[in-house]
């Protein structure tokens, strides 16, 4: 087995480093956030940092890389507090993942894929057509980590959209049946099928 000590980390070469680092946590979600601007222009990004906070409130975050270069999605949220999740399945992940390229503000990601804007009643954001699970966002707080300049962004379910064959009965949404995508490193990506469902585990009264 590999044995790699920070000081070896640290004298890595960067793209090794990144690459090295980004894939030794484990598969990660993927995610599309939509943003509008406030002059209007439609903006969506693909995020592998999207996790669950917690359930009563429904609560969501993600983390923004450093702000010293222009975020369009942290500005948008910054500015209108309103933004959509959108799940990433099989049927677009090349366009979903040149959505990390880094356009100008007033250049619309959904002008160059074939990602569809869609809207729901009169909220601002735009979500991702077709993905099977769509969440509208309301921006809550945030927490900037101090030790790699990050902001954990955290917001609040809104609205929740799910195909309905996803649903079990017991609430259980099951990414399977979607066909839902997850990243592995930066640039990897994978659909995984559903093993089995465990029950809750208690402690065993002999062992």
């Amino acid at each position: 087995m590999l044995e790699f000590s920070s000081e070896d980390i640290d004298q890595m070469e960067h793209l090794y480093r990144i690459n090295l680092i980004n894939s030794c946590s484990g598969y990660k979600s993927a995610n599309l956030i939509g943003t509008k601007s406030k002059d209007g222009i439609s903006n969506v990004a693909i995020f592998s940092s999207v996790t669950h906070l917690g359930s009563n409130p429904a609560l969501v975050g993600f983390f923004i890389r450093p702000t010293t270069v222009m975020r369009n999605t942290y500005a948008n949220i910054k500015a209108t507090e309103k933004y959509t999740i959108n799940h990433v399945y099989s049927e677009i992940i090349e366009d979903a993942h040149h959505t990390s390229a880094k356009y100008d503000s007033h250049i619309s990601e959904f002008d160059t894929t074939n990602l569809i804007e869609d809207y729901k009643g009169n909220f601002l954001a735009p979500f991702v057509k077709n993905s099977p699970v769509q969440m509208a966002m309301q921006f809550v707080e945030e927490y900037p980590i101090a030790a790699n300049d990050t902001i954990l962004v955290i917001g609040k379910i809104e609205k929740l959209f799910i195909e309905n064959t996803l649903i079990d009965h017991d609430g259980f949404v099951n990414l399977s049946k979607g066909n839902i995508a997850t990243i592995n490193g930066l640039d990897g990506y994978s659909v995984p099928k559903l093993q089995k469902r465990l029950e809750y585990q208690r402690p065993k009264l002999e062992f």
